[in-house]
């Protein structure tokens, strides 16, 4: 998994480098620069940049002086640039200053360069050249927002606004250098103006502003640029990526002499039947969510008089009533336990979970709350959690979050790595907060990210399947913290291959978008 770092995390790592590890700033600054440029030749699907056409509007700080690197080594594959310097030269200081010297001096050997020292005298250039990238180079992590800050001064703004009227004019992508300009690199918040790229290529390690806020709609396609700064000067870090890998090692294969018993056993709490409706479905999904993540044996605890819909729909799971004999029964024999798809928030709802979280057969178990069971928690108190032994996820969106801590979604939304850490300490539970980008959180701190996925999981039912899936692989042996990011990636993963909301919510769709993304993980897996 790829680290993702705060600003100050960044500038920590970037400080450790050059002080301890002897790194020198102008040898990070050739790496990067050189990185950039292999990256921007991949993104525009080129086997060669000669001839191509570039224009690099640089700031003052260290961003612009990759940004003086990268129009270096376009030069050296036969590019044509066209440089902007948005400050004076007077106030470039050490390795910017020499990477703008440098290029000085490539001007008097005829190379294809233009060096423009104001955007007057810009202007007229910008306007009739056909640029194949625009390439922002102004701010970079240095740039932190503040509520008086977030209107950008000239000259920032005048180059951040030139930048994307190009863009918005010829089509000429734009690659941003390590994060759009105007982006708060650890808040994910966007000044006025900022830039809207194309690619961002971020230096080192993957920054959180590039994934929370406005960030995803702004950084395009991600690439980060390896400059030699090794992962351990970022541990610890602020989140971690999942990815294949991390999931596929949390996917245990069944051995080929196993039993079903031997393959996870789960028990799902869910599903009610009244006058005021029935949400037998979102229990069914939860079962399907399961056995598709390969448990062995699922039992469902529903309204026994339903069970034929059960059966009907998946007759391989067991069906008991919700008598508490039954439920002790089950729970001491479950490798996992789910409570709350589809259960009613009567009283007679909130009750049973009350009853449930005080059982001595399910308080030790691995066991997940959601839905249902988050909101008789907002109801009764998340008091009930103290009498659990085990291990406990919660599963909330931003609205049922909301309700259980009392912060409104807007800001939870603001800042979801950090409220979804403060939550799981406080309560002692491990979370996986739903949202772009999906937050699942430890009792200890630790935070892994997860973005597979589209919009089209924002459906009702497609949480029951995430659940669902998530208890089987807790089942089968995955801690429950790795169990809910992988189960999310999963979850993500057949979202992206499903294509449209109306297949994820099909019984069909959701079981061959699931085994085609575990299908090509292992076989990602095995190739390496």
């Amino acid at each position: 998994m790829l680290p993702v770092v705060t600003a100050k995390e960044m500038q920590k790592a970037d400080k450790a480098a050059i002080e301890q590890l002897h790194i020198g700033e102008t040898r990070l600054m050739e790496l990067a620069g050189r990185e950039c440029v292999r990256i921007i030749t991949e993104t525009l699907r080129r086997d060669s940049l000669g001839g191509a056409s570039f224009l690099v509007i640089a700031g003052k700080g260290n961003n612009g002086g990759d940004g003086f690197v990268i129009a270096r080594h376009l030069l050296n594959l036969d590019a044509s640039v066209d440089l902007l310097l948005l400050y004076p030269e007077s106030l470039l200081t050490g390795v910017n200053r020499e990477g703008l010297s440098i290029l000085e001096a490539y001007s008097t050997f005829s190379a294809p360069l233009r060096i423009f020292r104001s955007i007057e005298e810009a202007l007229p250039f910008a306007a009739e050249t056909a640029y194949d990238s625009l390439i922002d180079a102004i701010t970079g992590t240095g740039l932190c927002l503040t509520e008086e800050s977030m209107e950008l001064p000239a000259p920032l703004s005048s180059g951040i606004e030139l930048l994307n009227s190009i863009r918005e004019r010829s089509g000429s992508p734009t690659i941003a250098v390590d994060l759009p300009s105007g982006l708060d690199a650890t808040t994910g918040f966007a000044a006025t103006p900022v830039v809207v790229a194309d690619a961002t290529v971020t230096m080192a390690f993957l920054k959180t502003g590039l994934f929370l806020n406005d960030g995803p709609e702004l950084c395009g396609e991600l690439h980060v640029a390896e400059i030699s700064i090794p992962g351990f000067l970022a541990d610890p870090a602020c989140a971690q990526l999942t990815d294949k890998e991390f999931a596929a090692e949390q996917f245990l294969l069944r051995e080929p002499s196993s039993a079903k018993h031997s393959n996870g056993k789960v028990l799902i709490i869910a599903g009610s039947h009244s006058e005021q409706g029935s949400m037998l479905g979102a229990a069914i999904l939860a079962a399907k969510g399961a056995l598709r993540a390969g448990a062995g044996y699922v039992a469902v605890s529903m309204p026994i008089a339903h069970a034929g819909v059960m059966h009907t729909a998946l007759p391989e799971v067991v069906v008991i009533g919700r008598d508490s004999a039954s439920i002790a029964e089950k729970a001491r024999w479950a490798d996992t336990i789910l409570i709350g798809c589809g259960l009613g928030r009567d009283k007679s709802s909130l009750d049973l979970v009350a009853t449930l979280l005080a059982t001595e057969d399910i308080i030790n178990k691995k066991l997940i709350l959601d839905a249902d069971a988050l909101y008789a928690l907002s109801v009764m108190g998340t008091e009930m959690l103290a009498n659990l032994s085990g291990d406990v996820l919660l599963t909330p969106h931003y609205g049922e979050l909301s309700r259980i801590n009392g912060m409104t979604a807007e800001q939870i939304a603001s800042d979801p790595i950090e409220t979804a850490r403060a939550v799981a300490a406080n309560l002692g539970v491990h979370l996986l907060l739903k949202g772009s980008p999906t937050v699942i959180a430890d009792p200890e701190g630790s935070i892994l990210l997860n973005t597979s996925g589209t919009d089209a999981l924002a459906t009702a039912g497609t949480g029951d399947l995430l659940s669902g899936m998530i208890a089987a692989l807790a089942a089968k042996g995955a801690p429950l913290f790795n169990a809910a990011a992988a189960g999310a990636w999963f979850h993500g993963r057949a979202g992206d291959l499903a294509g449209d909301v109306s297949s994820l919510v099909s019984s069909g769709m959701v079981a061959d978008a699931i085994q085609i993304a575990i299908g090509e993980i292992f076989e990602l897996k095995e190739e390496k």
